[in-house]
């Protein structure tokens, strides 16, 4: 693969942005059987985020001058979330997604954040692995929720044990 360049978003990334926003929307929606998370257009809510973190705390990652992959980071007084890292998918297990890491992390040390967090959803599996060997191997929080529509036919298989009690992913 031709070299990775991470470097700071810019205005003229904003619609290739927006579709692996839309991407990592689709994503979910797979994991999910669920064709309506991210609304009819999903691609647009990378300018809600866009406009929450600010352009200088987005990286974009380009392989032969285009642009395959973003991350962002949110900064909350000493704390800070990954949030998110798209990698388009023909580049995925590429080391793109790693670079991209190692940017906001780098930032993260820069800002003095003292705890950076990352939230995959729990049946992205690839995800939780991916970040666990990127060297996020502390367990801070669990959500836990009830599915209040069952009848929509979403399924949920089985799932994990933690504290000896089993969860559906």
């Amino acid at each position: 693969m031709t070299e990775t360049v991470v470097r700071p978003y810019g205005p003229s990334d904003l619609r290739v942005c927006r579709g692996l926003w839309a991407a990592l929307t689709e994503a979910h929606r797979d994991l999910y059987d669920d064709p309506t998370i991210g609304g009819e257009d999903p691609g647009l809510a990378f300018d809600g985020h866009l406009a929450r973190v600010g352009a200088e705390r987005v990286w974009v990652a380009e392989v032969a001058r285009s642009v395959v992959g973003f991350a962002g980071l949110i900064v909350e007084d000493d704390e800070a979330e990954v949030e998110p890292v798209v990698v388009s998918p023909e580049c995925r297990r590429e080391g793109v997604g790693g670079l991209l890491v190692a940017r906001v992390v780098a930032e993260a040390r820069t800002l003095g954040v003292r705890y950076l967090n990352v939230r995959p959803v729990a049946r992205n599996a690839d995800a939780i692995r991916f970040f666990h060997q990127a060297g996020f191997v502390n367990l801070g929080h669990v959500e836990l929720f009830m599915d209040m529509r069952p009848a929509d036919g979403r399924e949920w298989g089985d799932g994990q044990t933690v504290h000896g009690r089993r969860f559906r992913l």
